[in-house]
């Protein structure tokens, strides 16, 4: 069992930087894809990024190549999203995801109960 609890959204300005965490508890986190997802008001959950178990393999959505930088800390248990240039377009719930699976379309064995980043512009 794997338990996810993000932080560090907030209301920044368009081409400010955030830093998302995702503490987990549980010893699965070690050995388990990560991947991170965010839903805009009316929209439907959309990938971000995802990073293996040992984060020597990363992937991310078009959309944020370039701007964000997904890593991890096994040792503290924990998983980022570094964002930087943020757009308003980047407004969403961000949600944390583990899977003991790996990193796969579907993935989402465990899911955080999200943090908010909104982006003004």
């Amino acid at each position: 069992q794997v338990q996810l609890a993000e932080s560090g959204g907030g209301l920044v300005q368009a081409g400010d930087s955030l830093n998302l965490s995702c503490v987990a508890s549980g010893r699965a986190f070690r050995d388990a894809g990560v991947g991170w997802f965010r839903q805009a008001p009316g929209k439907e959950r959309e990938y971000v990024a995802a990073i293996n178990w040992n984060g020597d393999y990363t992937e991310y959505a078009d959309s944020v190549k370039g701007r964000f930088t997904i890593s991890r800390d096994n040792a503290k248990n924990t998983a980022y999203l570094q964002m930087n240039n943020l757009k308003p377009e980047d407004t969403a719930v961000y949600y944390c995801t583990a899977d003991t699976r790996g990193i796969y379309s579907g993935m989402g064995e465990y899911w955080g109960q999200g943090t908010q980043v909104t982006v003004s512009s």
